[in-house]
């Protein structure tokens, strides 16, 4: 995973072949990564992210546990979600330039389908108002990307859950 994520970031997309990544992991053969993957978009997909889902999952469910049974759960899920999103980013650069190599080569966002079942469950929930999940979900990704590699995301934290906060609320709130 890791060989994947280096030779990912530091060539790119293009310069990213199962050739490329057994040189750097010091294997001989790239029967092994073939045989769990069938090509390289798939290969790139999931080890990325599922480095970034398993760090930042457990944000997630640790603010679910704290929020059990309290109305608006999703509100503090949603925070949690953009901290250690975040928090990932300061911690592992080199998954954020690769997740942007695959954004631009493939058009695959890193919208996880978890955070539109987030959305949809605190519009159902009434703790968000009625707007595009999927879009939603989008556009909180794309900011977390772009602060991510140009500002000190630990510095960007409370701004993107204000503005996240602000824009899910409806205006009763």
């Amino acid at each position: 995973m890791s060989a994947t994520i280096a030779v990912l970031a530091r060539r790119g997309y293009a310069g990213t072949t199962f050739e490329a990544i057994c040189a750097h992991a010091g294997l001989s053969s790239k029967r092994l990564i073939s045989y769990h993957f069938a090509g390289k978009e798939e290969l790139l997909a999931t080890v990325v992210l599922a480095e970034a889902a398993a760090f930042v999952r457990p944000a997630l469910d640790a603010a679910a546990r704290r929020e059990a049974g309290a109305q608006g759960w999703e509100r503090a899920g949603l925070a949690a979600y953009i901290r250690a999103s975040l928090d990932f980013a300061a911690a592992r650069p080199e998954h954020v330039r690769a997740l942007r190599q695959i954004a631009c080569n493939t058009g695959e966002q890193a919208a996880d389908g978890w955070l539109a079942e987030l959305f949809e469950g605190g519009q159902r929930a009434g703790a968000f108002r009625e707007f595009d999940a999927e879009l939603m979900s989008t556009v909180l990704r794309a900011s977390i990307d772009g602060v991510a590699e140009r500002l000190d995301p630990e510095g960007c934290a409370d701004e993107l859950v204000e503005i996240f906060d602000r824009a899910t609320r409806d205006g009763s709130s």
